[in-house]
């Protein structure tokens, strides 16, 4: 008999012993545990000789992430990448040795002409604390927070199409199919609120040309699926059978849970099969989140200067002032990551008027979600990231006039925002050429983002992994390093 053989027969036999054994104590213990809605994880472990626990690595920045992704790709030109020199570059080419042989999508790839489009927004310096942080005026709101901001110039990232480059930024590889950031958090820093989602995921609808945003970008991929997002939804009850039917009290419900839970019990240890745990602690955080839920989305209690704060708009649910609103209250009942999607983002065409909307849905918001946060106490525990999954092209995509023009996809470069949780406040990360085309200083990859985010809540990215399959996974894949310049 070889080492192996001695190895794998050593494992049989001692999760038969160990499952001998839970029959006696499990019953006497798992199915009080699962009543008060306690987790069977940690006896579980213990049973199937899977000790590992992931935990912080070192001390933690931040303790929660709020992740606003513009879904469409928001034009860096127009919002936060300021290049006034090509005011005096409109309707001329864009020289080739910019361009460099780029790969473009197909739906500029046939043009004849890539005519350099200025943007049509005046631009404001703001004080910030250090050198100025040239903003759009769509975000005069955003200007009043900008002491707040790290404003990173340079990220970039390999996708150009939306699908898979909302999957990368997402979940780090442009693949379906692996645990998206907030499942990864979810698995790594557990939950400090038993009546309350880790994961929490708001969607707003947009103005203009929306993609399609998959439950995937906020699965749990391979990891147990207790960890995968859960959608609040924008109209009726915020989540599905929030309310028990008719004809069944609290009590049934309670009762019916207690029997499941008992068959289930039974089930793990003669099968040790991780998912019915997630499944139970699913289960429980619902029958928990019924009355957890109803107390989080009314807004009786918020007074009417936070109302003016976020806008009138957070009076209607669904809107992304209510969403941010909601964000700020997820964030004192202590869920860890919250993300909020707002569609619409995508200008091929008829950027300016669109861009308008947009930007006028969520300015007033997120700044007063900082301010909320600050005010609160709150900010330098939380990490607020604001950006999409690529930028815009500096030429016209169609039709191109001074107040009136479109932008493809650009992947080179692109602009986001970091604020709170451990990052440098009043800085501007990263620069781009001339024509907001190339990277020529500091880049930032998705990889060295989702880095930089694990780092601030503790984690070293290396060693945040799940073993599936045979291989060690995370979500950095084999790349990422931190960006310590980002960092206080």
């Amino acid at each position: 008999m070889s080492l192996l053989d001695l190895h794998d027969l050593t494992r049989v036999s001692r999760r038969r012993f160990f499952a001998g054994a839970a029959n006696t104590i499990g019953a006497a213990l798992g199915t009080a545990a699962l009543a008060d809605g306690l987790s069977l994880r940690p006896l579980v472990r213990l049973l199937s000789g899977d000790e590992h626990q992931p935990m912080p690595h070192f001390a933690p920045k931040a303790k929660r992430v709020i992740y606003l992704h513009m879904e469409g790709g928001p034009s860096q030109l127009d919002l936060f990448d300021y290049k006034p020199g090509l005011y005096d570059l409109f309707d001329k080419d864009l020289p080739e040795s910019v361009r460099n042989g780029q790969r473009l999508t197909g739906m500029t790839s046939g043009q004849s002409r890539f005519p350099v489009a200025p943007s049509a927004f005046r631009f404001n310096r703001y004080d910030n604390g250090g050198d100025g942080a040239w903003i759009s005026e769509l975000m005069p709101h955003r200007g009043s927070v900008a002491k707040e901001l790290c404003i990173v110039r340079s990220m970039h990232t390999e996708a150009i199409n939306h699908e898979p480059a909302i999957t990368f930024m997402q979940t780090g590889t442009q693949q379906p199919g692996r645990p998206s950031l907030g499942a990864w958090l979810s698995y790594g820093l557990g939950s400090s609120n038993r009546n309350l989602p880790t994961f929490v995921v708001m969607i707003t609808q947009g103005f203009g040309n929306m993609q399609a945003l998959a439950a995937r970008f906020w699965g749990s991929g391979f990891l147990p699926s207790e960890h995968q997002g859960c959608k609040l939804r924008s109209s009726g009850d915020p989540v599905l059978y929030l309310e028990n039917p008719p004809g069944v009290s609290r009590a049934d419900r309670r009762a019916m849970l207690d029997l499941a839970h008992e068959l289930d019990a039974e089930e793990k240890v003669r099968t040790l099969d991780p998912e019915i745990d997630a499944r139970i602690a699913q289960q429980e955080m619902a029958f928990r989140m019924q009355t957890s839920v109803p107390e989080l989305v009314d807004f009786a209690g918020e007074t009417e200067e936070t109302i003016a704060l976020y806008g009138e708009n957070a009076r209607k649910p669904g809107t992304f002032a209510a969403s941010c609103l909601l964000a700020r209250r997820l964030c004192e009942r202590g869920v860890r990551c919250i993300q909020l999607y707002m569609r619409g983002w995508d200008q091929h065409g008829s950027l300016p008027a669109e861009m308008r909307k947009q930007s006028e849905a969520v300015d007033q918001p997120i700044a007063a979600l900082l301010k909320d946060l600050r005010r609160r106490g709150l900010l330098d525990e939380t990490l607020v990231v604001f950006g999409g999954e690529f930028g815009r092209t500096v030429y016209s995509q169609g039709a191109l006039s001074r107040t009136n023009y479109g932008r493809d996809h650009h992947p080179r470069c692109f602009s986001m925002w970091l604020a709170g949780g451990g990052i440098r406040p009043g800085t501007v990360y990263g620069e781009t050429d001339d024509f907001s085309y190339n990277i020529v200083r500091d880049p930032v990859h998705v990889h060295d983002l989702h880095a930089t985010i694990l780092h601030l809540l503790g984690f070293d990215h290396e060693r945040l992994n799940y073993r599936h399959e045979g291989r060690d996974f995370r979500l950095t894949d084999v790349a990422g390093k931190v960006m310590k310049g980002m960092l206080r």
